[in-house]
């Protein structure tokens, strides 16, 4: 067994020559780096990082940088120690990079895009964004191969980071929190507009999460079919949709309420019926005994028929 793995398996130069021990123990060494490596990045950062002000972006990035930094020690000085030369290496490592370019493209794309989108950070983590108009939400995790958003349904989307990298998409809190958001509401024909627009004012600036800066502002949308149709728009700091629909509900409670204390009729579709005739359409009440009896005369006659 001991001549066997003392074998040379092919020889670098004249006084070189890589024998099966030597092979298997720098494999079993740079699985060992990549182990260790792995657990204390991830150790630095969960147990100190995480304790300080950094982004979890950040944070992610420098547990990265720490584990490529620390596999690069580990390899080179154990293989150092094995007496393994580098130049053993050279044309595995040929061979992986001409395979990867062609048998793993997309992986090499998404591993790029990965720390392409790390730091240039057009989406960090914590982000809300919008890829179209179902697939919503935040940025949970930004990997190597693919990131992950969780959607606004709680669902988990995990995108292809060379797909997002590609992707329009919208970033609602790339720049700070805040989310300009709008809706509407008609009041039936007849209201004061004048107060209309002063209750409405008065409730944004009551709401609590409503900005004062930028200013709400009230708008007479138009001269609908059934109702006087005002516009509310205003800037709120939000971290989710679900935040923002909560906010919209909360102003749409306290309008009924105040509407309804100033006898101002929230509007409903209604529609007005005209007749045009030439000649007077007579007309008989009839009571309760009189109606019972027509019935039963005209189901009589149904009868008879059949």
């Amino acid at each position: 067994m001991y001549k066997i793995l003392q074998k040379p398996l092919f020889s670098l130069s004249e006084d070189t020559s890589i024998t099966l021990w030597q092979l298997i123990l720098a494999v079993v060494f740079i699985i060992l780096a990549w182990l260790f490596s792995h657990f204390v990045a991830r150790f630095i950062g969960r147990k100190i990082l995480s304790k300080t002000d950094m982004a979890q972006d950040n944070i992610i990035v420098i547990q990265r940088l720490i584990f490529f930094l620390l596999l690069s020690i580990i390899i080179v000085t154990a293989l150092s120690f094995l007496h393994v030369p580098f130049t053993a290496f050279a044309f595995i490592s040929g061979a992986i990079a001409i395979g990867l370019g062609f048998g793993a493209k997309n992986v090499m794309d998404n591993f790029i895009s990965g720390w392409i989108l790390m730091s240039e950070r057009p989406v960090r983590i914590g982000d809300f964004i919008e890829l179209d108009d179902v697939n919503r939400g935040k940025v949970i995790r930004v990997g190597n191969r693919s990131t992950m958003i969780k959607r606004t349904d709680g669902a988990h989307m995990i995108i292809p980071n060379s797909d997002l990298l590609q992707t329009r998409l919208i970033n609602w809190t790339l720049i700070d929190d805040n989310i300009r958001t709008s809706f509407k509401v008609g009041v039936a024909y007849g209201s004061d507009v004048k107060l209309v627009t002063k209750i409405l004012n008065s409730i944004l600036e009551e709401h609590t999460l409503v900005l004062p800066d930028p200013k709400p502002a009230v708008m007479f949308e138009d001269f609908a079919d059934s109702a006087l149709v005002f516009e509310i728009w205003f800037w709120a700091v939000v971290s989710a949709e679900r935040e923002l629909r909560s906010i919209r509900s909360d102003l749409r409670y306290m309008i009924e309420r105040r509407f309804s204390e100033n006898d101002i009729i929230i509007s409903f579709p209604q529609r007005d019926v005209h007749l045009h005739i030439h000649k007077s359409i007579p007309v008989h009440i009839s009571n309760n005994k009189e109606r019972r009896e027509t019935v039963e005369t005209i189901s009589d006659k149904f009868d008879r028929k059949l």
